[in-house]
């Protein structure tokens, strides 16, 4: 059983250890689980995400009560099948998806996972980014990911519910080196129906495009959409594309928040994104990380942050290298991958 710490790491961390777990076929045991943490251990996100892991792979697991700080996780067969967990209140749904979908590249059959929680909220990927930017490059990428979304959950109540379906995949190599020239760039507003009157999706979406505007983007697209929720909440999202790179910048409502500013907010990121020569945005880097990891390949970063730090230290105790080159204006990220999916080591 590989030995693991994450005491310096958050959350990511668990997540990354469980996919490179069943993508590896090796049981691990992960000790000070969100150790750098103001509340150590699990969270219900967390406790949610070993859940359906463990549920479609038929793993066998301990520590998966709240407070947990010791997980200990033994795959048992390829993934596949139906699985459904209640992350509870506004809990990250997306994070829970981000743990499954790696596992694709060692399932023998279909993967269908409903959960219902937060799918819209704060230090996650909001479901109308993961949807519009990460889900697209995972498909050009050669893996069969889609989410669809019954009912949205903002902070505090959440109660959305959304399903993951996946098919076997075999991913082609990254090829995130370059950036490429600009493509133009598409706007996502959305709002819950309580907002509808104050009309802030239109107000966040023509903030965002007179920002565009005035940098001289090019906006290809502009989507205003109210979806039920119990919960008041929005959230922008801007996607950038490049002939080969993409980029992902997002802001949520909150409460006293302006509704423009929600919509200045991701431009102003973009901007920030642009000043580098990053084919992807640092949250997108730290998700590919076990792709990276199995099918190898290029990826430029604007940085590395702590959160992609943990993860290639992660990856190194797997035994996958990691090349990291800092140039002038990016970071470069290179592996020539490390696994047969769900085989062990080459």
């Amino acid at each position: 059983m590989l030995e693991l710490d994450g005491g310096d790491a958050g959350g990511g961390y668990l997540r990354t250890a469980l996919a490179l777990s069943v993508l590896t076929d090796r049981p691990v045991r992960v000790a000070n689980v969100r150790g750098d943490r103001p509340e150590p251990g699990l969270k219900p996100q967390h406790a949610a995400a070993v859940e359906a892991v463990a549920e479609v792979c038929d793993a066998t697991v301990t520590g998966t009560e709240h407070g947990a700080t010791t997980v200990t996780f033994e795959p048992g067969g390829a993934p596949g099948g139906v699985a459904s967990v209640d992350v509870g209140t506004a809990g990250s749904v997306t994070l829970v998806f981000d743990t499954v979908v790696p596992l694709a590249m060692a399932a023998d059959a279909p993967i269908r996972l409903r959960a219902t929680g937060g799918t819209d909220v704060a230090w996650s990927p909001p479901l109308t980014t993961y949807r519009r930017v990460k889900l697209p490059l995972l498909r050009r990428l050669g893996v069969p990911v889609a989410v669809d979304a019954s009912r949205r959950g903002f902070y505090p109540v959440g109660g959305g519910a959304a399903t993951l379906t996946l098919a076997p995949a075999n991913p082609s190599s990254l090829d995130l080196g370059e950036r490429g020239h600009p493509e133009g760039v598409r706007v996502y507003s959305l709002a819950s129906e309580g907002l509808a009157d104050a009309d802030v999706a239109e107000r966040q979406a023509d903030a965002a495009v007179e920002a565009l505007d005035a940098a001289d983007r090019r906006v290809r697209e502009r989507v205003v959409s109210y979806v039920d929720s119990e919960s008041p909440g929005s959230v922008c999202t801007v996607r950038a594309d490049y002939g080969t790179g993409v980029a992902g910048l997002d802001a949520l409502g909150e409460q006293g928040k302006p509704a423009e500013d929600v919509g200045r907010e991701p431009v102003e990121a973009l901007e920030a994104f642009e000043g580098t020569g990053a084919a992807i945005d640092r949250h997108l880097a730290d998700q590919l990380l076990p792709f990276l990891a199995v099918a190898g390949g290029t990826v430029t970063v604007p940085e590395v942050t702590a959160h992609v730090e943990s993860g290639l230290d992660l990856l190194a105790a797997f035994g996958c290298d990691v090349a990291v080159t800092e140039e002038s204006d990016r970071v470069r990220l290179q592996s020539d991958g490390l696994v047969d999916a769900g085989s062990g080591s080459r």
